[in-house]
């Protein structure tokens, strides 16, 4: 018992010090933080307070070897710390959410690799992408995957009365969106953002306090860009079913007709499929933009591909054009132009939406040689892909 007292005391302490209530020397913090992980090993191993209080202890030892760059040393210890808020998770609610904390983190760390400096997905399109990540880097992501699941079902099974459980829920399916779009599961991703953004606008109806409103509204704001980014990953079939679903948001509907315009989709069949009126979505092609941006590259003697310049390696705003179209005139400038190689050259055409290099793929390319068409990339030949 007098160990057990002796480490909340020492948690109580820690907790100010984090919460910066307290202050401390990064060395004092570093050494209380170890002392009191050790203080609560031995009480945890009978006393649920105990083992939740080591797992949330463990998962700020991660925090801190991951902000070290010490990623592989803060999944070791956060598995260590879950593996006690485990057997602590069923004593309490509350206990239940630090455990879901330490599975969401967890999923966060494990997905590093598979997201860029902005946190948005280095490979979106999954399978179709130009690009893939590498077999650890997807066995990693499928992990976090797993376990970002298993943070949202434990939030579910606790009280949905209970405003603290239903925010832990909506931002768990938050993580659980972004995880599926790092995998390129871009249509789960939209339907579990959907669901999240429904929960947070439900939650600010009621009237919460300052900072949960302030954490409602940050989320929003996430889910609301991430929701944009994520309508350029999505092929016709995928925004017509999310529309019959209803997890295409009202707000969305111009941006994804002009996503399916970019495809080459005819206004009426977009109409048709978004079940929208034909003269909403003519205004929305007349009225919304978006940037295209091209490159041309010639093959060079030495088999390198070489970066024509400006006209031929520019944006522009464009509205109801798809990028083949934008492409066509790009193509028929060039070939009239100074520049134009000849017809012995090697050389191609891509179409971007939005930034070149664009994570979601060139919209459009095309790759012509003398021998006629193919549709391999970076190889001779010429076809829209």
């Amino acid at each position: 018992m007098a160990q057990r007292e002796a480490a909340l005391r020492l948690d109580e302490q820690w907790d100010r010090i984090r919460s910066g209530a307290a202050h401390a020397q990064p060395g004092d913090r570093a050494r209380l933080l170890g002392e009191l992980i050790s203080a609560l090993r031995e009480p945890a191993l009978g006393d649920p307070e105990c083992a939740a209080r080591l797992g949330l202890r463990l998962g700020d030892l991660a925090a801190r070897r991951f902000a070290d760059g010490d990623r592989a040393g803060a999944l070791s210890a956060l598995e260590d710390g879950l593996r006690h808020a485990r057997q602590a998770a069923g004593h309490s609610p509350e206990y239940a959410r630090w455990y879901a904390r330490g599975l969401i983190n967890q999923g966060v760390w494990l997905a590093w690799p598979l997201s860029d400096a902005d946190r948005l997905p280095r490979h979106p399109l999954g399978a179709a992408a130009e690009e893939g990540p590498s077999p650890m880097e997807r066995a990693a992501g499928e992990r976090a995957l797993d376990v970002t699941r298993a943070a949202v079902d434990v939030l579910a099974g606790l009280d949905p009365r209970d405003p603290v459980n239903q925010r832990g829920l909506a931002q768990a399916k938050v993580f659980l969106g972004d995880r599926l779009a790092e995998l390129g599961l871009a249509e789960d991703s939209v339907a579990w953002a959907v669901d999240a953004e429904r929960d947070f606008r439900r939650l600010l109806q009621v009237g919460p306090g300052p900072e949960e409103a302030r954490e409602a509204e940050d989320a929003l704001a996430h889910i609301e860009r991430q929701l944009e980014l994520r309508l350029r990953f999505l092929d016709f079939a995928s925004l017509t079913g999310l529309r019959s679903d209803g997890l295409l948001p009202e707000r969305l509907l111009p941006r994804a007709a002009v996503a399916a315009r970019i495809q080459g989709v005819e206004p009426e069949r977009i109409a048709a499929g978004l079940r929208l009126d034909g003269e909403r979505v003519a205004e929305a092609l007349a009225g919304l933009a978006w940037r295209a941006v091209w490159r041309v590259d010639v093959r060079g003697p030495d088999g390198l591909w070489n970066v024509q310049g400006h006209p031929w390696h520019s944006a522009a705003d464009v509205t109801n054009r798809t990028a083949e179209q934008v492409a066509q005139e790009v193509y028929r400038g060039f070939t009239g132009s100074p520049d134009y190689p000849g017809p012995g050259a090697h050389w191609r055409i891509r179409v971007w939406w939005q930034e070149e290099g664009d994570p979601a793929g060139a919209r459009f390319r095309l790759v012509i040689a003398p021998e006629g068409p193919s549709d391999a990339p970076d190889t001779p030949g010429g076809a829209p892909s």
